[in-house]
């Protein structure tokens, strides 16, 4: 049975996610105990004892995914259940590098954290005033359409998650993001919805963040993929580790093109896509793809136990 792990990026957190895996798996613990080293973070009072908001700071929601998502990879395959192919959304781009062989544990880990800083630093410095830039959900148009409007707009505003046949995240400046629900409305779209967060993530906005971070990533040794990794910001099959180290970089300014993504995975003929990770995002925007092609939650112990019975079967 050919699969796809699908992991999830920030915004799938939740206090005490991951405690069943700890708590079952000696493997998890010393997952936890790495990263808490490798991060200078206590890994399991973050994930167990943070209160929400503490949580959702960008320079501990990385680090935190990162190891729910990877945890759960460990028990999937303890369970006998390994990866033919990974991708990722955002965040979970980077536990994907890791499932695929790109990049080590212990190399993903503190890349998390500096990206997380980082981006924490841009959005800090980019909200400085009484209003900065967003980010809002265009719902009810096709995504190219989203994106021709964002070009001929006229309006400091870029495409920045495709997530569904009907649903498009925008990002922007403050005055672009006020004239925009007006102006894509009249376009057609049914609903506009302001986002809470704190930057215009994966618009040319980012820029300062993508220069620094490169830094950070150059002075890595990416691999070539063991396993078929897809890229957030092609959508495709990452053929070397000179292209992901590149598509790594790229990612902090360039659209997140997940219904680019889940096209490839049908076409690689997936026959279930399975969630790795905390919540139930990614599965909720593959039953928009209308594919018979099962996307299964594994962010919990008996979802993967139940995974686990379904492939004995």
């Amino acid at each position: 049975m050919r699969n796809c792990f699908l992991f999830p990026g920030q915004g799938a957190q939740f206090p005490g996610m991951g405690k069943d895996l700890w708590e079952a798996s000696s493997r998890v613990k010393k997952l936890f105990d790495d990263a808490s080293e490798w991060t200078e973070t206590d890994i399991p009072k973050l994930l167990f004892e943070s209160a929400e908001d503490e949580l959702k700071k960008t320079e501990n929601t990385q680090i935190a995914i990162t190891a729910v998502n990877l945890a759960s990879l460990l028990m999937l395959k303890e369970a006998g259940i390994a990866p033919s192919a990974v991708a990722g959304f955002s965040l979970g781009e980077f536990s994907a590098l890791a499932a695929a062989g790109v990049l080590s544990f212990e190399e993903v880990f503190p890349l998390v954290k500096k990206r997380g800083e980082i981006m924490a630093a841009a959005a800090e410095k980019l909200s400085a005033g009484e209003r900065g830039p967003g980010m809002a959900a265009v719902m009810g148009l096709a995504p190219d359409a989203v994106q021709e409007l964002c070009e001929t707009s006229g309006l400091d505003i870029y495409a920045a998650n495709f997530n569904s046949p009907d649903q498009t995240v925008v990002g922007g400046t403050c005055e672009a993001l006020s004239r925009g629900k007006e102006y894509f409305t009249a376009k057609g779209a049914k609903r506009w919805i302001p986002l809470k967060v704190s930057a215009p993530f994966h618009t040319p906005l980012m820029e300062s963040a993508r220069r620094e971070f490169a830094v950070t990533v150059q002075a890595l040794g990416f691999r070539d993929p063991e396993i078929t990794l897809i890229s957030n910001v092609s959508g495709k099959v990452v053929v070397s580790g000179a292209e992901a180290q590149e598509l790594c970089i790229a990612q902090v300014t360039s659209p997140v093109r997940w219904t680019s993504e889940e096209e490839t995975i049908l076409a690689l003929k997936t026959d279930i896509c399975i969630e790795a990770g905390p919540g139930k995002v990614l599965s909720g925007l593959w039953k928009k793809t209308g594919s018979e092609v099962p996307c299964l939650t594994a962010g919990t112990l008996e979802e993967i136990e139940n995974i686990r019975k379904s492939y004995s079967s």
